[in-house]
């Protein structure tokens, strides 16, 4: 069974963009530096033509992975339903170990933003999140040590 990977539509939508963009322009931009670089002579001590045959093999694995991601892609549907944490909820929460607030929207594993506190449904505060309600408290089970969170609203 193939993985699934949730996405909002616009979720979606960026990664086909970002394929095309990837496919089309980026791998064409990469051959014609390799073309370039082959032009220079000597390829065992060409250093330019290294670093353009690492490009492509990066972009290579970057468009396999989009590849696989849009083809095994599941649409979340957007919801107003905020009984619940779900995929695409925005979730503040209290720790109270270190007594502050944080505020996470969780999204699927394609548009995770750390900057903007956009978290995966697979990180750890994600999955400790998901169909809980406002008011419970969550064990987090991270890499270095559990901690608790409550559930101070759901939008």
């Amino acid at each position: 069974m193939a993985d699934k990977f949730y996405m909002t539509q616009k979720g979606y939508e960026d990664a086909v963009r970002e394929l095309d963009y990837l496919t089309k322009v980026k791998r064409a931009e990469i051959v014609e530096r390799i073309q370039e670089a082959r032009s220079h002579g000597d390829l065992s001590e060409n250093a330019e033509y290294d670093a353009a045959r690492n490009e492509q093999a990066a972009n290579e694995g970057e468009i396999a992975e989009l590849d696989y991601k849009i083809k095994n892609a599941v649409i979340i549907e957007e919801t107003d339903d905020n009984s619940a944490v779900h995929i695409g909820s925005t979730v503040t929460v209290y720790d109270e170990e270190f007594e502050e607030e944080a505020t996470y929207t969780i999204m699927g594993t394609t548009e995770v933003d750390a900057i903007k506190n956009v978290i995966s449904n697979e990180s750890p505060v994600g999955a400790a999140l998901l169909k809980h309600k406002k008011g419970d408290t969550v064990t987090v089970k991270a890499p270095d040590g559990d901690y608790k969170l409550k559930i101070l609203k759901i939008s």
